[in-house]
């Protein structure tokens, strides 16, 4: 550090991002260097900046664009804008959720289903076919309609 200020890489590495990513963040305008050396071009940054790259790097976490981050950071969203934008993150993560929470109880009943199944002790021994029957039965199809649609193919 020079003069209390951090060069491009030593803010990158504390950070864990790469200089590409800095460069890519300076040019879209949301995090500029204080300081860009004339002789040998390279890019300095002051102690509050760490903070601004924290921000953005937490914004970026929560799944906002780097274009939403500028307008975060620069002040361009107001209030209820701000609000908004970020109700739809949160309404987004919740859904991510949701969906996760249903492939989690999907596969607990896979494995209630295998744990209990006296098949399941002899599935390296069945023919393709069988497995395949097994395994149907086993898990979790998502969609109701590809359920009948897959029972009514089986049953052809």
């Amino acid at each position: 550090m020079k003069d209390n200020l951090m060069l491009i890489g030593e803010i990158a590495d504390f950070f864990g991002v790469s200089r590409k990513a800095m460069r890519l963040y300076e040019k879209k305008g949301i995090i500029k260097p204080v300081k860009v050396d004339d002789a040998n071009g390279y890019r300095y940054y002051s102690a509050d900046q760490v903070y601004q790259l924290n921000a953005l790097l937490e914004l970026k976490a929560l799944g906002f664009s780097l274009d939403e981050i500028k307008m975060i950071m620069d002040g361009k969203a107001t209030k209820a804008p701000l609000l908004e934008m970020l109700e739809k993150k949160r309404q987004a993560w919740q859904e991510a959720m949701d969906a996760a929470k249903y492939k989690e109880e999907c596969l607990d009943n896979i494995i209630n289903n295998l744990r209990s199944s006296g098949e399941a002790e002899k599935i390296a021994e069945m023919t393709e076919d069988e497995r395949a029957w097994l395994l149907v039965k086993m898990v979790c199809i998502e969609d109701v309609r590809a359920q009948k649609d897959l029972s009514e193919a089986l049953w052809l």
